[in-house]
Formats: C-alpha cells, sequence, structure tokens
C-alpha cells in the first residue's frame, strides 16, 4: 500500500532481536532543485510539502558541492509531480528562479535512524494485537507495561526506547501489580544502566527517588498542580499519603503548613530528602512515617486541636487534607467520622476542613460510584457539602481515576447523623437501579493504577 511507502520494510515484521540494518529501505522520493536561490524566500511556498522523518533535513546541501547549491525533500504521498504543486506556489517559485526543470524524483536510503518508535513498534510487532501505545519517563528512566503477547519482544522494545528517547539510559518493565501497602511495583530492566535511582522536576520542584521502592507517576503532574494551586500561604495541609511529596513539597515551598505522612519507610526517606533539595524550611513541613489511620486519629487530629485552642488559625486561612491512594483511600474515610468527641471545639464548626480524595471506579456510572464510595465508606451524605467530583484520568477502557472533594463538617467530625454503611457490591447495585430502574450485577474493585 502507499501509505507503507514511509515505513519501515516488511521484512522486520516479527523481529525479536534488534538489527539495526534490516532497517535500511530505498524509496523514490520527488526533490526540487533550489540552486544558489534564496532558500528562506522559497521555503514558506514548499514547506507544507516537505519530507518529514527522523533524524531527516528536508533541505539538504546539493550535489554540487563547491557552490553552495540547495535541495529539497518533498513527501512523495503529497507531491509525485511538480503540477501536484498548488498553481499558487508555482508561480512564485518560477518568479524565484525554481521551475519545473529542477523537480526530480531521485533514490533515497531509509535507515532505523530515521523512524520514530511508535513506527518501529507497528511494524515489528503483531498485526492482530494490541501494540505500545505509550510509555512513562521519569528521570532518566523509562516506564513500560508489557502484556504477556509482548514479552517476546520485550529485549528488542527496551533496546528502541533506549536509542530514541531523548536522555533515556534506562528502560524497565513491570512485571507485579502494585504493592498494596508500600504502592510500589516490581520491575524488570530490559536495557541500560542498572540505576534506578533518578530525579524529576516538577511544578517548580525537583525530586529525588529511588523508583524501584516509592511509587511516582508523571500522569499526574497536572494533578499535583491543581491541588498545590488551591492553597495559599497560611493554609494548612494534611497529606495523608504523601509519597515522597509532589503534594507536600510545592505547598511548603510557598509557605502551606504541611503535615506530610506516608507508611513506606523509602517515601519518608525521600520525603525527607526532597525537603531539604527543595530548601524547605521545617517551620512549613512535618513529616511522619505512619499507618494513615494512625495519622488521621492521632496527629492530624491532635495538630488540629492545637492550632485550634492556640488560636493560630488564621480565619482567612483553609485547611486542605489530601488521600492520594486512590486503590485505598476510601477505606480510611470512616477515621473521620466521629474524629472529635466533644463539643468544646465549637470553633471547628467554622472551618469545615476540605478532603480531597481519590479513587478508581471501574463502570459505565463512575461519577456515581465514586460518590457512593464515599458515602459508603465514611458513613455520612455527601451530597451538600460535595465542591467536586473530578475526573483526573483515564487509567483503561473500563477503569477511570477520580478525585472527590467535600467539606468535613461538624455533622461528620462529630459523628452526627450517620447512616448504615454499605457495601461497595450494594452501592453500586443502587446505583445501576437508579439509572435504570432494574437491579444489574456489578463491581468496583480497588484495583492498583496502572503507568503504561
Amino acid at each position: 500500500m502507499e501509505s507503507m511507502l514511509l515505513m519501515p520494510p516488511k521484512s522486520v515484521r516479527g523481529m525479536t532481536e534488534l538489527d539495526r540494518n534490516k532497517f535500511n529501505k530505498s524509496i523514490k522520493v520527488p526533490k526540487l532543485e533550489l540552486g544558489n536561490s534564496n532558500t528562506s524566500s522559497i521555503v514558506p511556498y514548499i514547506k507544507k510539502y516537505f519530507l518529514k522523518m527522523e533524524n531527516l533535513k528536508p533541505i539538504q546541501n546539493g550535489n554540487n558541492t563547491s557552490d553552495n547549491s540547495k535541495t529539497a525533500l518533498l513527501n512523495p504521498l503529497l507531491i509525485k509531480n511538480w503540477v501536484d504543486i498548488e498553481p499558487t506556489s508555482r508561480e512564485n517559485l518560477v518568479a524565484l528562479g525554481v521551475n519545473e526543470k529542477h523537480f526530480k524524483i531521485e533514490e533515497l536510503i531509509l535507515t532505523y535512524d530515521n523512524w520514530r518508535p511508535d513506527e518501529i513498534f507497528k511494524s515489528v510487532l503483531p498485526l492482530d494485537k494490541e501494540g505500545i501505545s505509550s510509555f512513562s519517563k521519569i528521570g532518566h528512566i523509562v516506564h513500560v507495561n508489557l502484556k504477556d503477547h509482548l514479552l517476546p519482544y520485550k529485549t528488542l522494545i527496551g533496546q528502541v526506547l533506549l536509542d530514541k528517547v531523548k536522555a533515556c539510559r534506562t528502560v524497565v518493565n513491570k512485571i507485579e501489580s502494585i504493592d498494596t501497602t508500600f504502592r510500589f511495583f516490581k520491575m524488570e530492566i530490559l536495557c541500560g544502566e542498572d540505576n534506578m535511582q533518578c530525579q524529576v522536576k516538577e511544578n517548580h520542584c525537583r525530586f529525588e527517588f529511588d523508583f524501584s521502592t516509592v511509587y511516582w507517576n508523571p500522569r499526574l503532574c497536572t494533578e499535583h498542580e491543581r491541588i498545590s494551586n488551591m492553597l495559599k500561604e497560611g493554609d494548612i495541609l494534611y497529606d495523608v499519603f504523601a509519597g515522597v511529596g509532589p503534594f507536600a513539597i510545592p505547598c511548603a515551598k510557598k509557605k502551606v503548613v504541611v503535615l506530610a505522612n506516608d507508611l513506606n519507610p523509602n517515601s519518608y526517606k525521600w520525603l525527607n530528602q526532597n525537603a531539604k533539595l527543595n530548601k524547605i524550611n521545617e517551620h512549613y513541613l512535618k513529616t511522619f512515617n505512619k499507618d494513615g489511620r494512625d495519622f488521621i486519629v492521632n496527629d492530624l487530629k491532635n495538630d488540629l486541636v492545637k492550632r485550634l485552642k492556640d488560636n493560630s488559625v488564621d480565619s482567612s486561612s483553609r485547611i486542605h487534607i489530601t488521600m492520594n491512594l486512590p486503590a485505598l483511600a476510601v477505606e480510611f474515610l470512616d477515621a473521620f467520622h466521629g474524629l472529635f468527641s466533644t463539643e468544646d471545639l465549637f470553633d471547628i464548626k467554622a472551618l469545615n476542613p476540605l478532603v480531597h480524595v481519590y479513587c478508581f471506579a471501574q463502570n459505565d456510572f463512575s461519577k456515581k460510584i465514586a460518590q457512593e464510595r464515599m458515602e459508603n465508606h465514611l458513613g455520612h451524605p455527601i451530597d451538600k457539602n460535595l465542591c467536586e467530583l473530578f475526573h483526573v484520568r483515564n487509567v483503561s477502557p473500563k477503569k477511570d481515576m477520580w478525585r472527590v472533594s467535600f467539606e468535613l463538617t461538624s455533622d461528620i467530625l462529630f459523628g452526627k447523623n450517620s447512616k448504615k454503611r454499605k457495601s461497595t457490591t450494594e452501592a453500586i447495585t443502587d446505583t445501576k437501579k437508579n439509572c435504570h430502574g432494574t437491579k444489574e450485577k456489578g463491581s468496583n474493585s480497588s484495583e492498583e493504577e496502572q503507568s503504561v
């Protein structure tokens, strides 16, 4: 097919060991000899016809190297003859001294260097199965999540990514699900250096960590920034599942008072390292290495009580609580229900801390299910104090990540007007019943997030 003209040769299909020489391909391409004409004057009339490929300049030196002549390479899928150039452009070219006699068809040798990684994968991997749609880059590390049918090609995939992705020195493949306790996944090195310690820049901050022992997803950069932008100097942030600090560090840097916690000792280590790396004043960041529930019922509660008693919470300040553990965070919400047992903290009624909880929903009614999951575990309706139901990203065709932001009212914090908690399955079944008027079977598993 003509559309395959600029793709690698068919003979590379099924290749499992990378042989770069087998990607060499000879094609016929149209060329326009520009001579010694003013190239900058000519380019506007032919730019849209340029042959654009990796490591291939569309304007090249002509055959006669002694006179500084130039030649333009044109796309053979767009141009086959001089008359394929639109009339107005042809007229302008003639006026500049370039005419039909300068139009040539000549041979061009394409090599491995001229194709993007997606073009190589499309030509090598099985036609009848899903290929590689994307990958993540974390510092010098490129991370893929290969399906079983792609494992025979993993060495080739690693080498191509190492060759083609700028500044890549290591390529890894996820081999197991995310550890439900410490939120990291086991991986194998496909190619490159055995070096998992990396540095990344995000939201004007630098982060350093060992990618093999902590969780980091570059696809959440925008969400991290979105939350950070909600907070201002003088606000308070309780980060229950802080990781290496993608919420905590940018907020503390802008003089938000942050209490950041993570159960993973490696995340805790790098959280503190990142505080030093970004020169965070210790007045604005206090770190903890605890279970999330322990942090909520003790440290968060005691800190808030102390601030209320000391009148150290400014009336213009806002309290935020982030819970970015989408597979499990909802299961910790019941810790807020009845967190305070006495009415002497009347001032908390005016504060209404804003909590941001992340979860996965795997259903056609994921938005509604996300809210019901919150209410189910919180033991309290949130319709009246719901601030935002935000779709963060699509994780897979049937799996979405949501953020549910709602206020922790005094009724919740003092355990008033509670309702019986349903099972997750009951909540989903009720949602479908409300939407369809009939009872259907549904599921809403707390699977781990997959980064591909």
